[in-house]
This record gives C-alpha cells, sequence and structure tokens, in this order.
C-alpha cells in the first residue's frame, strides 16, 4: 500500500452518555484530544485541538495539560504546538504483544515473507476500515510505509475485500454503503453493487484480488483470518508491482502461499 494513503479513522465526537452510568466522561474527552492527532499533518495548536476534539478551549488546556504531565502529549522541539508523546508507544506495545493473533501471526509472516519476496502485511478488522499491526515491506517501499497504524479501507483493498467475504452477505453490503467511498485512483470502484460482486467472488475463490484500486500500479492478494465461527479478526495482504508482475502471474504465485499462511493462523487460533 502507499505510505499517504489510507481510511479514515473513526470520529471521535462528543459522547451523549447521559443514560450510561458507568461512562466516565472525563476520559471521553482525553481520548477525544488524543484522537485530535489523526492525520494531523505537524504540531497542534490548543486552538487546533479544540476544534478537531469538538471540546472547549479551557476544557481542552485541562486535558493536555494532564495529559503532557503524564507524558502522552509534548510540545513540539520549535514550541509552536503539541505533539503525541513518547509514552503512547507502550500502549502499542501492549497491543502488539498481547493480541493473540498478532502473536500467532507473525511468524507465519515471516515465513510467507521469505517465500514470496514482496510485501507482505497484516492487518485487524475494524469494521469499514483495517488496521496494519505488522508490516513486512519490499524493497521499492519507504520508511513511512512499514509504519503499524495505518489503516485502509475494507470496500477497494484485498484485505478489506477478504474480510468482506468472510461476512454473510447483508453484513458485508451494511458495511459497504456506511463507508465513504473515495476514488483512490482512476480504477477505484465506488459502485456497491459492482463491489459486492467482487466480494462474492472473493468469497468463491478463497481470496480477494485488486488490481489498481488502491495504490496506483499495484495488484494485491487477501486472505481473511478468522475466528473459530467464521467471524473475521484480519486478513493477509500480498503486494507486488505491476511493472515486475502480470496479474495472473501475480495470482498464480501468492494465491496459494498466502491461503496456506491464513489456514496456518486460523488452525492455530
Amino acid at each position: 500500500m502507499s505510505s499517504i494513503l489510507r481510511a479514515d479513522p473513526p470520529r471521535q465526537s462528543n459522547f451523549q452518555a447521559d443514560d450510561d452510568r458507568l461512562f466516565v466522561r472525563a476520559v471521553g474527552r482525553a481520548m477525544q484530544v488524543l484522537s485530535a492527532f489523526h492525520q494531523a499533518s505537524g504540531p497542534l495548536s490548543l486552538s487546533e485541538i479544540a476544534a478537531r476534539a469538538e471540546i472547549d478551549r479551557s476544557a481542552a488546556q485541562r486535558v493536555i495539560h494532564t495529559l503532557a504531565t503524564l507524558g502522552y502529549i509534548r510540545r513540539s522541539a520549535d514550541d509552536r504546538g503539541y505533539l503525541p508523546g513518547i509514552r503512547l508507544l507502550d500502549h502499542t506495545l501492549d497491543l502488539l504483544r498481547l493480541d493473540p493473533v498478532v502473536q500467532k501471526a507473525t511468524p507465519v509472516l515471516l515465513e510467507l515473507r521469505k517465500t514470496i519476496r514482496e510485501r507482505v502485511d497484516f492487518s485487524l478488522y475494524d469494521e469499514t476500515r483495517l488496521v496494519y499491526a505488522l508490516r513486512m515491506q519490499s524493497k521499492r517501499e519507504t520508511f513511512y510505509a512499514t509504519l503499524v497504524g495505518h489503516s485502509v479501507p475494507t470496500f477497494c483493498t484485498a484485505g478489506g475485500r477478504a474480510v468482506l467475504a468472510a461476512l454473510p452477505a447483508e453484513a458485508a453490503r451494511d458495511i459497504v454503503l456506511r463507508t465513504t467511498l473515495h476514488s483512490y485512483t482512476s480504477k477505484t470502484e465506488t459502485d456497491p453493487d459492482i463491489i459486492m460482486q467482487r466480494v462474492e467472488s472473493a468469497r468463491t475463490d478463497g481470496y480477494a484480488v485488486v488490481i489498481d484500486e488502491f495504490v496506483q500500479g499495484e495488484v494485491a492478494i487477501g486472505v481473511a483470518i478468522t475466528q473459530h465461527d467464521g467471524a473475521p479478526l484480519g486478513a493477509i495482504h500480498v503486494a507486488g508491482s505491476l511493472s515486475e508482475w502480470t496479474p495472473e502471474e501475480f495470482v498464480r504465485q501468492a494465491a496459494p502461499v498466502a491461503t496456506e499462511a491464513a489456514r496456518a493462523i486460523n488452525g492455530s487460533l
């Protein structure tokens, strides 16, 4: 996947929790402030954080002060705004080391990467998007593209269509209809009916193939990772460049090994 293309993360808007006696509003506001950094291109001012978090400036100031004291927000080097703090990485590490699916997938993907020698990723399912948890890059990728946490839409990516194919058809269609159907390239399919036809093809084949729809010049294979009841947990993605592969040859080489890897992970869960 391209290092600059990603799905829109879930929006953290003001919570209406008057009927939820267990909901702690102060914690909710703290998460809204941290979520303000989603897709930011640089440090954010106090006013920008307040606007993005949809809370008043005074509340934002108090939350920022608290989070900065705890190390979850920091001032930028030029002192012009705020950035996420280093202690957020502790929580990323906790997720990756404790998630049982990531634990099982890691050695399998390492072997898959040795076999196919192209980019191999593992992502976790989050309805309208997938979030990368493991990224094993090819020689063509940039440092930025190696970072976990990037998200991609389900409707036009190989892994996304693979997880949609693991759902009942109506549930998959509901997710497609709830998604903002951006055109990421000139070949991105945004017609829900055609998208669902391609999801059905993935259901029949056991894997999804996407060509040029999310990243120009890329062919990708996606295979779902599922629970025992068949519900999707995530997906394996294997991607190659159309300058080096024909789509047919890539599918012939990558689909069997990606499917075998997914079967190994599913069997270990």
